[in-house]
Parts: C-alpha cells; sequence; structure tokens
C-alpha cells in the first residue's frame, strides 16, 4: 500500500491552488481537459423561406409598383433586412459567426428556466368562442428534455455552449442581458463570469413582475434577475429613467412657480470649481468657496428672462428644475414601475410573454438608432417588435414553430403600423436550418445507415418489416396495406409518388403508408389523380420527429399530413384580368393536440376544418427554388378573429400566360402547409 502523499507548504495539495469555479458535469472531458463548442460541426447554411415586405405588397398586388417604390423610400429603410430564424439556437448562433462575428450590439436572451413549468398552451379556434390545448411541439420538447434531463448540470451546460456563441458574435461595445429566475439565478451569474470575467459584469437588475404572489410556506417570489455583462470596458450605454411616484414627487417637487403654476424644486445653480461673480436678481453675487456659477452671464440672464431663478430666503439663488421637465429618476437595479403584461394591444396570449417597456428601457439604454439587436429565445417576438419601433435592425431566432408564426405575424402588423403612421421600418424574411436535425441523428444515433433508418421508422409505425419485397420502393406492411419510409434527408415528391403507385399495384397492392419526414408542395392533389388512374391509394404520413428521442420506447402517433385545397379566382381577361385565391377545403395536422383529445378535435376538424386556420398567405408568381413572397395574407387577431377565405388582392400580371400561386395556410397550433395553384390569363 502506497504511503499517504504528505501534503503541506513544501508539496502544496493540488486543490490549494485550485481558483474558484463553478463546475458541473459535462464542463471536462474524460481527460481533464475544456469543453470547447464545435463550431464548424455546427455551422450549417441557412434557407431564406420567405420575404416579407408588407406594405409594399399591397401596392405589387393592385400594380402600382413603381409610384409605390418612390413613397415607399419615405418609410422603408433599405439598409439592413431583418433576419427571423426557425432553429435551434446553438446551430443558429454558430451558423451567424460568418457574417455576424463582432457586429452585433446587444443581445438578450430570456431562457426557460423551470425544468417544471408546462408549456402547454391554449389556442383559440375559429371565432374564439372555443380554445383548444396545445402541446409542444416535438423539437421543443427534444430540446426541453436536452436542457434539463440531467437537471442542472445539463441546464447549465446548454446554456454555457450557447453563452459562449453569443459572446464572440458581441462587438466590442456590444452588451448582453440574460434574464432569469431566481431559483437558478445564483448559478448563471457564475457561468457568465466564466465565459466573460467578473470585470465585465455591470449590473444584477431585478425586476418586481408582481405586486404580490401566493407562494405557501415562503416569502412571495414576485421578481426575476436580468444580468448584463459588456464585451469590453468600453460599453454602449444611455441613461434610461424611471417615472417618479407620487410620494416622490410630493416630497421633491414641493415648489409651485406663482405665474405658470407649474411645480419644480430648486437644483444647483453651482458646480465644483472656481470661476467669477455673475449679475443675478440685480446683483452681483460670488459663488461659495470651491465652486462657480454653472452658466456663463449671458446664460443667467436668458434663465431669469424665462423666470427659471428662484431665490431663497436668504437670497442665494437656484435654478428651477420644474417637474414637467425632468426625464423622472435615473433608472437604478430594481425596477418595480414595469409590470407584466395583461391586456391591451400587446397581450398575444403567449404564455411567457415579456412586456415591451421592459425590453424598451434595455434596448434604449444598451444600442443606439441603426444598432443590430438579438434575441434567440424569441418567444411571441417582443425584441424584435421593440427593436423595430425604436429604429434599431434585429436578429431573432426560436426553434419552436409557433414562437416564429406568432413573431411573423407580430411584426407583419407593426409594419402596417408604422408605414401608415409614416415611420421607417425595415422588410424582414425568415430562414430556417432545413433539415438539420434529421442528419444529425442519421450520423450520431444510425451511424449514416439508410436501413436502419427504415428499420427504425417502421418499428415505432408497428409495421412488419419486409425481408423479400417485390420492390425496392416497398419497405413494409400494416394491416394488410404496403409501406414506404422516404429517405431522411428527402422531400417525398411527385415522381416518387408515380413511381411507389406503380411499384403498388404491380404487387397487387390497393393501399400504402407513405412515411416521410418533408412532402413537397401541391402532392395531395397528385396522390387523388394516382387513386383514380391506378386504383392506388397513398395515405401521406409525417414521421414524428419524437422518434429521435434517445432511449425512446413507446411510439408517438402517426398522423396523416395536413390537406389543403385550393383555386383560382379570375375576373376579366387578358392584361386586365384580376387574380385572387379561395381556399376550397383545409384540414389541419393535429400532431400538437394532447391524445386525450384528439378524438373530439379530429371531429371538429370535419366540421369546419377552416376554423383552424390562423394565417394564410399568397405569392402570386412563384418560382420553385425561390422564397416565399408575401403578396397578400390575412390572419387572426385577438380583436379580430374574422378570416377571409378568398383573397381580395385583385393581382394582375404583366401578361397573358400560365403563372403558379403558392397559397401558405399557418394553423392555430403553428403548423404551415402549402400548395400550388396554376393561374391562366
Amino acid at each position: 500500500m502506497a504511503d499517504t502523499p504528505n501534503y503541506g507548504p513544501h508539496n502544496p495539495h493540488p486543490l490549494s491552488k485550485r481558483k474558484t469555479e463553478l463546475i458541473w458535469e459535462g464542463k471536462y472531458d474524460e481527460y481533464g481537459n475544456r469543453r470547447e463548442v464545435d463550431v464548424a460541426g455546427c455551422a450549417m447554411p441557412m434557407q431564406k423561406i420567405e420575404t416579407i415586405d408588407e406594405p409594399r405588397r399591397e401596392a405589387v398586388a393592385a400594380g402600382k409598383g413603381g409610384l409605390f417604390d418612390a413613397q415607399m423610400r419615405k418609410t422603408r429603410t433599405d439598409d439592413f433586412r431583418n433576419r427571423l430564424i426557425w432553429g435551434e439556437n446553438k446551430l443558429v448562433t454558430a451558423s451567424l459567426l460568418q457574417e455576424f462575428k463582432g457586429k452585433i450590439d446587444l443581445i438578450y436572451i430570456d431562457p426557460p428556466f423551470d425544468v417544471g413549468a408546462d408549456f402547454t398552451m391554449d389556442v383559440s379556434i375559429g371565432d374564439g368562442k372555443e380554445t383548444v390545448r396545445k402541446d409542444q411541439s416535438t423539437l421543443e420538447m427534444i430540446a426541453f428534455r436536452d436542457m434539463f434531463g440531467k437537471g442542472i448540470d445539463s441546464y447549465l451546460h446548454t446554456l454555457y455552449e450557447r453563452l459562449l456563441l453569443m459572446r464572440e458574435l458581441l462587438k466590442e461595445t456590444g452588451s448582453l442581458y440574460v434574464h432569469i429566475g431566481p431559483n437558478v439565478s445564483h448559478l448563471v451569474k457564475l457561468t457568465l463570469d466564466d465565459i466573460f470575467s467578473p470585470s465585465d459584469y455591470r449590473n444584477e437588475i431585478i425586476w418586481q413582475r408582481h405586486g404580490s404572489h401566493n407562494d405557501p410556506g415562503k416569502f412571495g417570489v414576485v421578481h426575476d434577475a436580468i444580468y448584463f455583462y459588456s464585451r469590453s470596458e468600453n460599453w454602449t450605454f444611455n441613461p434610461v429613467y424611471m417615472p417618479y411616484d407620487e410620494e416622490y414627487i410630493e416630497e421633491r417637487f414641493s415648489y409651485t412657480d406663482e405665474k405658470t403654476k407649474r411645480r419644480f424644486w430648486p437644483n444647483t445653480l453651482t458646480a465644483a470649481g472656481t470661476g467669477p461673480a455673475r449679475r443675478i436678481g440685480g446683483k452681483l453675487l460670488t459663488p461659495p468657496a470651491g465652486r462657480h456659477w454653472a452658466f456663463d452671464q449671458e446664460g443667467i440672464d436668458e434663465l431669469e428672462r424665462k423666470g427659471g431663478v428662484y431665490f431663497s430666503s436668504t437670497g442665494f439663488p437656484y435654478m428651477k428644475q420644474y417637474l414637467d421637465e425632468s426625464p423622472g429618476k435615473p433608472c437604478q437595479s430594481i425596477w418595480p414601475d414595469v409590470r407584466m403584461t395583461r391586456s391591451g394591444y400587446e397581450r398575444l396570449n403567449y404564455d411567457t410573454q415579456k412586456p415591451e417597456s421592459l425590453l424598451e428601457r434595455i434596448i434604449k439604454a444598451s444600442s443606439n438608432e441603426s444598432d443590430l439587436v438579438a434575441d434567440f429565445f424569441c418567444g411571441s417576438g417582443t425584441t424584435g417588435a421593440v427593436a423595430e419601433r425604436l429604429g434599431r435592425r434585429w436578429i431573432m431566432a426560436d426553434l419552436g414553430r409557433f414562437a416564429i408564426h406568432t413573431s411573423r405575424k407580430r411584426l407583419i402588423d407593426l409594419q402596417r403600423s408604422l408605414h401608415n403612421d409614416g415611420k421607417p421600418y425595415r422588410a424582414f424574411d425568415v430562414y430556417n436550418l432545413g433539415r438539420y436535425e434529421r442528419q444529425w441523428w442519421q450520423k450520431e444515433q444510425l451511424h449514416g445507415a439508410e436501413e436502419e433508418h427504415r428499420r427504425v421508422v417502421l418499428e415505432f409505425f408497428r409495421a412488419e418489416v419486409l425481408t423479400r419485397t417485390p420492390s425496392p420502393l416497398l419497405h413494409g406492411r400494416k394491416a394488410g396495406a404496403f409501406c414506404h419510409v422516404d429517405g431522411i434527408d428527402s422531400i417525398f415528391q411527385r415522381a416518387e409518388a408515380v413511381a411507389l403507385a406503380k411499384a403498388v399495384a404491380k404487387a397487387g397492392g390497393e393501399e400504402c403508408y407513405v412515411l416521410a419526414w418533408e412532402f413537397e408542395m401541391d402532392l395531395p392533389l397528385q396522390i387523388a389523380a394516382l387513386e383514380r388512374e391506378l386504383g392506388v391509394k397513398l395515405k401521406l404520413i409525417q414521421i414524428p420527429r419524437e422518434i429521435m428521442e434517445k432511449n425512446r420506447k413507446g411510439p408517438p402517433p402517426f398522423l396523416e399530413v395536413a390537406t389543403l385545397e385550393a383555386a383560382a379566382v379570375v375576373r376579366g381577361a387578358g392584361a386586365l384580368a384580376t387574380v385572387d385565391i379561395k381556399l376550397t377545403k383545409f384540414l389541419p395536422s393535429l400532431a400538437e393536440v394532447p391524445a386525450a383529445e384528439l378524438e373530439a378535435i379530429k371531429e371538429r376538424t370535419i366540421k369546419s376544418g377552416m376554423d383552424f386556420i390562423d394565417f394564410w398567405a399568397v405569392d402570386f408568381d412563384w418560382r420553385p427554388g425561390k422564397p416565399f413572397n408575401h403578396h397578400w395574407q390575412d390572419y387572426r387577431t385577438r380583436k379580430d378573429r374574422h378570416l377571409k377565405t378568398v383573397s381580395d388582392a385583385g393581382y394582375q400580371y404583366p401578361k397573358s400566360g400560365r403563372y403558379t400561386a403558392c397559397v401558405k395556410v399557418v394553423d392555430i397550433f403553428g403548423c404551415d402547409t402549402s400548395i400550388t395553384v396554376e393561374v391562366r390569363v
């Protein structure tokens, strides 16, 4: 047995030299090396899927583009197109580094911080008199479990990786605000100290979000913490002010101007230093020792002319600091004056929504007009909406489709409002990172094998894997029907549908389940034609992303894709023809409906599927491979639940011919469905 080491001044114990550090499982590898973020492995190309310039679409649809472009220059700012990105924020931030490293002025994030939180929500159907419960999306569920899978260890490591990348995106003069709950704030503070440095720490802001809260057995928790760090010792900061409370006004502004009846308090008319005497109130007055008059003689004369000098009982002059000219109290680190959004125009019924006044204070303090502001947990889009209104550029990202949809509607509404008021705004684009999550799953879990992918999908679908098959397109069988599993990195397209239907017919089958991650637009119409021609019914089933969860045993629900049908409405002929689009049928996918409510909701969708549409838009001149261009859209709001089923764009094409319109519908769960419509004019 080896002797116990004799530790002491001559042989210090290794722990005696250890610096103060927060350590969690995953921070170091098996060899004691600090884990680095694989930036190269996380960076992926972004795909622009939508372009949105709401005010301009009205003019283009009406054929007034040239005239409107001249007017547009007065309101639209064309130096930058804002970005709304659907994707996992670790991959988003890594992918932005190539273009935006060291270019973002302000980042605000509000990550989830309650492992026990319920992220389901109620969404309105139709006129809003009915609601249905919406589950987290599969991607959100997976991300949430990864974040909290090992408790505080995985939570801190998840934040650590993302915060490291965000720091690289910040300008040298940039700032980061991390909004966090009191249950984990102390640990997040230490993590931030690790990533930045204690010298980059600026404030812990305490936001009192409630007046009171009932928490049995302890004091009511009424606050969140917001940590403010700068990228360097030279950071942007503009003083911001809080409104005075009544008690302060009564105590501070206790004087009233006899002529104007304005409230004021006697502010000093001197400053530190030395200076000459000035004529004030008809007398030559010498300032107190070590002080000088704050204005030259001309300035004092102007102040007196306006009645802005107050003389005390001793005859000493002061400057009248009027209440109506005071910006308020300089903002301190406790914010009790900003309340949660409960009602009014900005309330979107999004559970984690933060008030615009909170973001306005942060954005005004730590950025200037035209600066770039980012939020990578954007939720309902409050950061982007406030940044847009304050003349800042913005980038927002979120993993949830419902968050992206909510933010898109909110920013379109804001574009309309700003343009109508003659105020500047910027257009924005919607991006995603493509099929990255499936590519990762194939690489990490399936070791790149397509056959393993098919086996896993069929196993969860509870289908038999065919070992001897009449066609390489037929991979399984379930309840008398064949099964086809599309490639992990593919979109099931029309040509595949034709080949598959022929293979099923040749094998003597009449029905086939098509299990795919994505389907080409307008495919349901092609499927209907094939059924009439070949007598083969292809049932399109979207592969649920739950099957990518680690250690998952039970099968998730496999549901048919949404059904959408629309037709062109052409009025007139030739160059004078106008075109609109009419929705004729919609049945939503119910992938995010809780299983207990699924059957009842299915019946409700059959009764009136249109009630499940929250937003729809038309690109009248859609081109394959190009982003969807919003020429026209309509959507429900909290106050106005009415929705048109026929567009009123009156779109005019430049000449007679055949064109392709694309119709995009977003349902109340945030899921989108698109089809193409042929237009002949």
